[in-house]
């Protein structure tokens, strides 16, 4: 497989989606169909891509990976003629196989393609289509096979008789070629494409390849990919809403069969690149997306959001909003907690409601009970943190960090004005506003004595009080 290659079509402008971006970069479960397609291509074993581009093609290349190649389709002439600008490509690898994929037809799934790549590579065939069965098929072109079964040639909608649009077995727009024989077609396309008649299409259409290289007596052949998924695409939001459920459910399958709960599948998504343990349950309303890894025995919501995380066993995230961050094996948070950016949840600990992390480091066994901030903080082992506290850490310049040791005791609405050490088993009194260092078992009281002033109510306030 190293020595393949793919040629994924990104060039379309997608213009009933009605969109800034490229249609590609429209997204399925909160990842651009491009990107479907090019893990697909991986998952496969092919590593070597090349991705066509035209309508903001620079939108594109910002956002592959640098180790994709990219090449520009000034005129949209046709997929044929999209293949035709990769020819440089092709050529460099020889006698190798080819995949020719569709960058908005996101479902395309790895083994399809692989196993049209071993039929390809058995009947020694210079190309192989991926075909699929669909129970309504109008608007793709139709496989259309001889009576032993082989394949003949790829009719398309508008070219179709009333007999072939009969026809339930399509063309996904996935190939397999022989380097060779592709550029060998290639030729022959743009040749007979300059010698067509004065008035005719001047489109090229990849699938005019098939009954080429079948005139030249090579071998092509239709796989049934057995999944009418393949075949599809988006051209507008509501296409796009259709691959999204599709996909949804999809997912959802997948997790259950691999030992997930989930009860009911309301509101829950789920995005392709997360990975859940046996036994956790997920509850509706919860959406896991980017690459997230979840344990056992977890409970997800309801109504939790977790995006490129990392969350360990036996963890309860209820209600919960978690980006960019690791949460440790028995931490019980939420509900109504927002862990930000950068943060780290240790072991055992319990966040309560009302709380938010920002780039800090909570300590295994530390107890966050409710409507407290900590932000730009080291919170080590074993403490706990009243209600209404906040390290204060942005001067408005600039951001500080605020270290609290282990067994500390900070007391409800107590503000740590950053940079400060709260030193291990240390207390602070509650109303304090901590702007030193504490030492270790230390109290610290930082706020102003208590003055009561006799008779000031009636004094600043001579009128009767109304019920309200």
């Amino acid at each position: 497989m190293k020595n393949n290659c793919a040629i994924i079509l990104a060039a379309g402008e997608g213009t009933r989606m009605k969109t800034s971006k490229p249609k590609v970069l429209a997204e399925v479960l909160f990842k651009p169909m491009l990107d479907w397609v090019v893990d697909r291509t991986r998952q496969s074993g092919v590593e070597d891509i090349c991705v066509v581009t035209g309508h903001l093609s620079e939108s594109i290349v910002t956002h592959l990976d640098e180790g994709i190649e990219t090449i520009m389709q000034h005129e949209r002439l046709g997929t044929g003629h999209a293949v035709m600008q990769a020819k440089d490509f092709i050529a460099r690898h020889g006698d190798a196989n080819v995949l020719v994929l569709a960058g908005d037809a996101p479902l395309v799934d790895a083994a399809s393609i692989s196993s049209a790549l071993k039929l390809h590579k058995r009947a020694l065939n210079a190309a192989t289509v991926i075909s699929a069965k669909v129970e309504n098929p109008f608007g793709y072109g139709r496989i259309l096979r001889d009576r032993d079964g082989a394949l003949l040639r790829i009719v398309e909608e508008r070219d179709a008789t009333d007999a072939q649009k009969a026809i339930t077995e399509v063309n996904s727009g996935a190939y397999w070629f022989k380097a060779q024989a592709l550029l060998t077609a290639l030729e022959q396309l743009q040749t007979a494409h300059k010698m067509s008649p004065p008035g005719k299409s001047k489109e090229y259409y990849l699938t005019d390849t098939i009954a080429i290289l079948a005139k030249l007596n090579l071998d092509v052949t239709a796989f049934d990919a057995r999944t009418s998924h393949v075949v599809l695409g988006a051209n507008d939001r509501v296409q796009l809403a259709a691959l999204n459920e599709i996909a949804r459910r999809e997912e959802l399958n997948r997790h259950m069969l691999n030992g997930v709960s989930i009860p009911c599948a309301d509101g829950i998504i789920i995005g392709p690149d997360v990975e859940i343990g046996a036994d956790t349950l997920i509850l509706p309303g919860s959406i896991l997306r980017g690459k997230v890894t979840v344990g056992t025995g977890c409970t997800i919501g309801p109504n939790a959001l977790i995006e490129n995380s990392f969350v360990g066993n036996g963890v309860c995230l209820n209600a919960t909003q978690c980006a960019e961050s690791s949460v440790a094996d028995g931490a019980q948070i939420g509900p109504f907690v927002r862990i930000r950016p950068g943060s780290t949840i240790g072991a055992c600990t319990r966040i309560g409601n009302f709380v938010e992390i920002k780039n800090a480091n909570v300590g295994a066994e530390t107890k966050i009970a409710h409507l407290s901030y900590i932000g730009d903080a080291d919170v080590v082992q074993d403490v706990n943190i009243g209600c209404g506290c906040a390290t204060v850490n942005y001067t408005g310049k600039e951001k500080h960090r605020t270290v609290i040791k282990d067994g500390a005791f900070i007391g409800c609405n107590t503000n740590l004005i950053a940079p400060v050490t709260i030193g291990k088993d240390a207390y602070t009194a509650a109303g304090s506003t901590v702007t030193e260092d504490v030492p270790d078992n230390a109290l610290a009281i930082a706020r102003a004595r208590q003055v009561n002033k006799k008779d000031w109510v009636s004094t600043k306030k001579p009128y009767k009080r109304q019920n309200v």
